[in-house]
């Protein structure tokens, strides 16, 4: 089966033949014809399906009519994430290579308004944005959205998790509402359906897998670790030297300061490493993906910014430093691996009680038990390896040692043999034979006699000197 059958056209086909793809994979091949109809679709599928080019491919043709005007796109893509609008960018340039006059434009933070403005301001028939920027474009009166045609929504459970809810509610009151909608995502959460019921018009359901499953091809691996930080990187860097087969690597965790963290810890270790989370730059970020991309450098140290829909094909192997706290984040996560047929591996860290129950989360959605690793090879680090990172309550309380280093020299030997050993003085105790002798005793104060009545020497002194009398 190829894509001649589905409706695109000679263009379209023409540039897919030249990427080299033959056969549509399941989810294009059941939603490419619902979009080229004009239905509102709700496309469901794993990560790495090839949900992008599902609606990229139809768009093209669509837009081989018409004519688009200054600031007012024909079609409108919303991505979570820069890299994903990035990504989805590159899709059109390759798609695309046949519609010379084809305006794509990209939306995002931490570019300059001015050369987006510019941009906008020529016409435009493909804007992929995301969210904020959009809507400060549209604030800022550079921006119409009265003629878009078609409303492409996706990673739509990331926008979710994301609080994207609001901004995506006033975007599609901007909208017109005779738009055809496009819902794409991995996971189908209990919020992604009322939101389908409200944003989509008698959508066409396609479900090509069931909704958080992970890829067959991916081995699924647990490790046990301490719940001390040195402890976890010590088991992280054990992995990686241990690995089968590794090419490279993205390594996973929940907070954006562990990612600085590890990434610290790891070029330390001599690790060739690059981090990758939202409080880097646009052009950081960028830069960092592509030294990855092009196996500059081996492990890519990330945040779940780069857990959805990135196109990274040949991921050897996943490491998940901290086990993700929604149980949807695993499935995205371990599925930057075992893309397009491949082979991968996927190993979770888990440390403490905590992540027990976290891990039975995930089993639970995805159905199936995760087994540990028998053993992990190498031999654990001492914490001296870190001691800034090592708590109070763990420190080692040693007695001292009195035996003299074998550093010495043989003078230094010779001279202390002759020399007697020198113990330190104690004062002299007294022999002590009765409590009663060992106690201080007072003196007794001899007793004063009555005085006689001649005696004056108890009156006051003023009493005693001589008065002189007149005659």
């Amino acid at each position: 089966m190829s894509f001649s059958h589905l409706g695109l056209s000679e263009k379209v086909l023409a540039a897919v033949a030249a990427t080299g793809y033959k056969t549509p994979t399941p989810i294009q091949d059941q939603a490419i014809p619902h979009v080229l109809a004009r239905r509102d679709v709700l496309g469901i599928a794993q990560t790495g399906t090839g949900k992008t080019a599902a609606f990229v491919l139809p768009m093209l043709t669509m837009l081989e009519t018409g004519r688009a005007r200054a600031r007012m796109p024909r079609t409108l893509i919303l991505e979570p994430t820069r890299e994903l609008a990035a990504q989805v960018e590159e899709s059109f340039i390759k798609y695309g290579a046949n519609h010379n006059k084809l305006n794509v434009a990209l939306i995002i933070g931490g570019v300059s308004f001015d050369d987006q403005d510019a941009k906008l301001m020529r016409g435009v028939d493909v804007l992929i944005a995301t969210p904020g920027r959009l809507l400060d474009h549209n604030e800022r009166g550079r921006l119409l959205l009265s003629g878009v045609e078609l409303l492409v929504i996706d990673e739509a459970d990331r926008m979710l998790d994301m609080g994207f809810i609001p901004d995506i509610e006033r975007i599609c009151k901007l909208v017109p509402f005779t738009r055809q909608t496009l819902f794409f995502t991995a996971t189908m959460p209990p919020e992604i359906r009322r939101i389908t019921e409200q944003f989509l018009s008698n959508p066409v359901r396609v479900e090509v897998s069931k909704p958080a499953t992970t890829v067959a091809t991916t081995a699924q691996f647990l490790a046990r670790s301490g719940r001390d930080g040195f402890e976890k990187r010590d088991t992280l860097r054990r992995l990686i030297r241990s690995a089968e087969g590794m090419k490279n690597a993205i390594v996973f965790c929940n907070r954006k300061r562990d990612v600085a963290t590890l990434h610290r810890s790891l070029l330390r270790h001599g690790f060739s490493v690059q981090a990758l989370h939202g409080d880097m730059d646009q052009s950081a970020r960028t830069a960092a993906l592509e030294q990855f991309r092009k196996n500059e450098v081996t492990l890519l140290i990330a945040s779940d910014v780069a857990a959805r829909g990135l196109d990274i094909p040949d991921v050897s192997h996943i490491y998940n430093f901290d086990v993700p706290i929604h149980p949807d984040d695993y499935v995205h996560r371990i599925g930057r691996t075992g893309r397009a047929g491949r082979s991968g591996t996927a190993i979770t860290i888990v440390a403490g009680s905590n992540d027990a129950k976290a891990v039975a989360a995930i089993e639970k959605l995805i159905g199936q038990t995760i087994p540990f690793m028998d053993k992990i090879p190498g031999t654990p680090a001492e914490p001296q390896h870190e001691p800034q990172h090592e708590p109070r309550h763990q420190q080692r309380h040693e007695p001292r040692q009195t035996a003299r280093p074998p550093q010495r020299g043989r003078h230094e030997h010779q001279r202390r043999a002759q020399q007697p050993e020198r113990r330190p003085q104690q004062p002299p105790s007294a022999p002590v034979a009765r409590i009663e002798d060992a106690r201080s005793r007072r003196v007794p104060q001899p007793v004063r006699q009555p005085m006689d009545d001649g005696d004056v020497s108890h009156l006051p002194a003023f009493l005693l000197r001589p008065v002189t009398v007149k005659a």
